[in-house]
This record gives C-alpha cells, sequence and structure tokens, in this order.
C-alpha cells in the first residue's frame, strides 16, 4: 500500500489486504462515494480497487485507528467484514455508540474549491443518499434519470449505472448538498415515494426547507422536461381499521428489569442501558412507565396481579416489558425461579379485566428460549471456543435450560419475543440487548414519521434490521405472535 502505510505493521496490512479481497466492485465505488466529502475528485477517479482508497485515506490519517473504516463498512452493510476488523483489531462491538465519522470535522474536497470545513451535517447527508440507493429499484432509477434528463443533459444521464453516479454528477453541476436537496425531493416523489419521505425526514431533522422561486438554471442547450406531477396521496384511513388512541395517558407501562440474580444465572450487564431506552421512548409515546429492578419470580406475579386489578377504562392499551433471562416461553426471576409467559398474559384476557377489552395488549420479552445459536446456513450449539469469542466481543446470551409452555390464543394480544424458540438472544454489555435497541429504534422512528405504519409494520422492520446482523457468526431472528384485531399506530405525544 505504497508509503503513505510506512509504520503500519505487518498485521495490519494484512487485514486491509484481505478486507480489498473481499470487497466487490460495486462495494468499493459505494465506499468512493462515501469518501468524496474526504478525498478529492481527481484521486477519487483513479481508485480501482479498495487498497488504492486505503492509501488515500491512510494519506489523510483517517486509518489510524480503523475507527473511520469501521464505520465506511458498517454503513455499506458488510458485517461480515466489521467482525473481522473487530476482532482482529480489538474495536469494541456497540453499533448502538455515536458514530466515529461524527467526532470528525471533515474537508470538501468535492468540486476540486479550497478546502472548507465541514460537520457531521454533510457526512448524514451522504449516508442518506447512500440509503436512497441501497433501496432504490430499478424502475424508480429509471424514473429519476427520466427527470433528470433536462438537468444533466442525455449524455450524462446515459454514464450513469447507478444512483450514486448520478448523485456525483447532480454535485459537480452544484445541484445537489447538504443543505440544498429540493431537486432530489423533487424527482423522488413521483419515482418513489417512500424514498422522498425519507429524504423529507432528513430534512426535517436538520431544519432544512424547499426553496421557493427558480431553483436551478438550464442551459438553453439542453431539453427542458415538465414538472414531475405531485406525489400520490395516501388511501383515506378506515378509522375502524384501528385501535383508537384517546386518552393521556394511554396507559400503563410495566417494565420488569432483572439484572441481578442468586444461584446460577449471571448478571445481565447492560440492561440498564435498555431499560434507560425504553422508558424514555414509552414516556414520549404518550405511557405511563413504571420500572421494576430484580423482582423474584413471586414479586413479579404479585406485581402483574395487582395491576390487572385496576380499572383500564381511561386507558387505551398496556403495555409490559420484561427484561431477563430465559428460556422456551419462561423468563426468569431474580431467585432463578420461571415464570411462564402465560403467567404474564393470562391475568388481562377479557374476560378477567373487562376494561381491557378490544383494547391491545402489548407484551416485549428480552430473554433467550434456549441454548442454540442461529447462523446464516443451519443452527448448533455452542462450542466452548465460540463462547469465549463471544465474551471477547462483548456480548452476552439471556440463557437457560429448554422446556416447553404456549402463549394465549384471546384477543388483541401482541408478543414480541427477542428470539424464536430453542435459541439465543444477545446483550451489549456496553449499550443493551439486540432486540429492545433495534424495537426502540423503529418505534421512535415511526413515532416521529408523518406515515400511519402500524405496530406490526414496525416489527417487521425489527425483524429485517436485526437478520441483516451478524453476531461473531451467528444471528438473531426475533418473532412477533399476535391476535391483533386492528392497526395500533404509535405516536410521539407533543
Amino acid at each position: 500500500m505504497s508509503t503513505s502505510s510506512h509504520g503500519r505493521s505487518a498485521m495490519e496490512q494484512a487485514l486491509l489486504l484481505q478486507i480489498d479481497q473481499e470487497l466487490e466492485s460495486h462495494e468499493v465505488s459505494a465506499l468512493c462515494f462515501l469518501c468524496r466529502d474526504v478525498i478529492g475528485k481527481k484521486a477519487l477517479e483513479k481508485v480501482q480497487d479498495a487498497k488504492e482508497l486505503f492509501t488515500q485515506l491512510s494519506e489523510k490519517g483517517l486509518l489510524e485507528d480503523f475507527g473511520f473504516l469501521s464505520e465506511l463498512l458498517e454503513t455499506i452493510n458488510r458485517n461480515s467484514l466489521l467482525n473481522l476488523l473487530r476482532a482482529r483489531h480489538g474495536l469494541p462491538y456497540d453499533t448502538d455508540a455515536t458514530p466515529i465519522l461524527s467526532d470528525y470535522r471533515l474537508y470538501n474536497f468535492i468540486f476540486d474549491s479550497p478546502i472548507t470545513l465541514i460537520s457531521s451535517f454533510s457526512v448524514s447527508c451522504r449516508k442518506m443518499l447512500y440509503y436512497i440507493y441501497d433501496n432504490c429499484s430499478q424502475d424508480s432509477f429509471q424514473k429519476m434519470t427520466f427527470l433528470l434528463t433536462g438537468k444533466l443533459g442525455k449524455r450524462v444521464i446515459e454514464k450513469c449505472h447507478t444512483a450514486l453516479d448520478v448523485f456525483a454528477e447532480m454535485e459537480r453541476c452544484s445541484l445537489l448538498s447538504n443543505t440544498n436537496l429540493d431537486l432530489l425531493l423533487e424527482v423522488l416523489s413521483p419515482a418513489d415515494h417512500n424514498l422522498a419521505m425519507a429524504v423529507e425526514r432528513y430534512m426535517t431533522r436538520n431544519r432544512l426547507t424547499t426553496s421557493t422561486g427558480p431553483q436551478f438554471l438550464v442551459e438553453q442547450s439542453q431539453p427542458i422536461v415538465s414538472p414531475p406531477p405531485p406525489p400520490l396521496l395516501p388511501p383515506p384511513r378506515i378509522e375502524e381499521d384501528y385501535y383508537p388512541l384517546n386518552h393521556m395517558p394511554r396507559g400503563p407501562c410495566v417494565i420488569f428489569n432483572n439484572e441481578n440474580f442468586t444461584h446460577t444465572l449471571t448478571k445481565r450487564r447492560g440492561t440498564e442501558k435498555d431499560e434507560g431506552t425504553l422508558k424514555q421512548l414509552f414516556s414520549d409515546l404518550g405511557f405511563r412507565v413504571t420500572v421494576y429492578n430484580d423482582l423474584t419470580a413471586r414479586q413479579m406475579r404479585e406485581v402483574l396481579q395487582e395491576l390487572s386489578t385496576q380499572d383500564f377504562s381511561d386507558s387505551d392499551a398496556l403495555v409490559v416489558i420484561v427484561l431477563s433471562h430465559g428460556e422456551n416461553q419462561i423468563v426468569f426471576g431474580s431467585d432463578a425461579e420461571r415464570v411462564f409467559l402465560k403467567e404474564l398474559t393470562h391475568p388481562f384476557t377479557s374476560n378477567l379485566v373487562p376494561s381491557l377489552a378490544r383494547k391491545p395488549k402489548l407484551f416485549f420479552i428480552q430473554a433467550c428460549q434456549g441454548n442454540d445459536f442461529q447462523t446464516g446456513v443451519n443452527l448448533q450449539l455452542a462450542t466452548q471456543k465460540e463462547e469465549a469469542v463471544l465474551a471477547s466481543d462483548h456480548l452476552e446470551a439471556d440463557a437457560g435450560p429448554v422446556t416447553g409452555e404456549t402463549i394465549p390464543a384471546q384477543a388483541d394480544f401482541l408478543l414480541g419475543m427477542a428470539t424464536v424458540p430453542e435459541h439465543r438472544s444477545f446483550r451489549r454489555i456496553t449499550s443493551g440487548s439486540i432486540y429492545i435497541q433495534e424495537l426502540c429504534k423503529q418505534l421512535r422512528i415511526s413515532a416521529e414519521s408523518p406515515r400511519d405504519d402500524d405496530i406490526l409494520t414496525v416489527l417487521t422492520r425489527v425483524n429485517r434490521e436485526i437478520s441483516k446482523q451478524d453476531f461473531v457468526r451467528h444471528k438473531q431472528m426475533p418473532e412477533p405472535k399476535y391476535t391483533l384485531t386492528r392497526k395500533l399506530v404509535l405516536k410521539v405525544m407533543q
């Protein structure tokens, strides 16, 4: 990797070479796009493979601790290479921490102009653009390029094979920047409504507004396309299809957070992160949150029994969350005694609590459901060596022995499980459990979105995002079970 890597150890050089060999050409192109704010355009044009890109980054001093490279790999969803980098170089396994890129003050070379200092604002914009590229269908891409023909010209459009190529040309023509997204929103609205919504969310989050009046100048020699039609409006909402949410607060949210255990169960390090995130989220959603720490099995049953005696006439919903060790269809109290999932839900059936009839009752369980590990191909038990790798990567499992039970079939229940039966779920000791953190992330995105995504749509996204990740060669697949009879849409209370 030439003289720019002088002083780098042979082991680090070998690691970069291995990453280079694993990356495909389109992934290298994506990395180059993400680096357009730190490497000059002319230098990037000469990059043919990852080794050359690493050389450029090394010359900028951005490979000193591999933090920058780590976030690049995370952005393009190369989790296997990210895990390799962390395992070899000792980076902490904490994807929920503050992004490393945000700590930099980057330099903008996009227009080959004098160096200007920019902030992580530009970085988040480039990540948003990558998200659009990664989720842009061929049909949406063709619509987008057609609408941009009048702005960029036919010859330029014909050279663009991906959305990243289009974005680069728009930047070259000063039609796109981290503070100028008007044209991008204009062409995405008729091309792909979901991607247009992503741009709108970014603009809202960063307090950007669309400009008024003429936005761009077009040379007379270029063909001019008519303004695109307005985006299609969503169909009218049929209220009887949705659970009514009319009360404030919405209802009780009870969190059982078992961190410390007697007997043989280990301390659940990192669970306090889940507690804090959940408490903040459900408070923002309008629920009255109560947290119980380190309760025995008997105490958990007593709390639930007392809760079931309340009058829920002035409540819209009930939420119960359990953070603990577990086994198949069972969670443990702090005394290592078993509580069957049916014991959690049964006290709130409509025949026992009429004031909860036809109201959603949500139960989220962060606990293992067995001792098996999931992989991308098959399921297998972890060996002692694999257990050691998990420990070195700051991951723990909320596991116990295996037994059996079932969930209730009564109406209006939702049971969100961190993992499928017989298998483990993972928890980062520094940032909380994989499932709870992703659940809270997706619930908040939905709650702050103008779209009315119901909770089953949100849980599907949770499944998709977690299934993409690798946890030291293992997988985790959450499992929602429900008897809901309507759609439930949760929004942040203003």
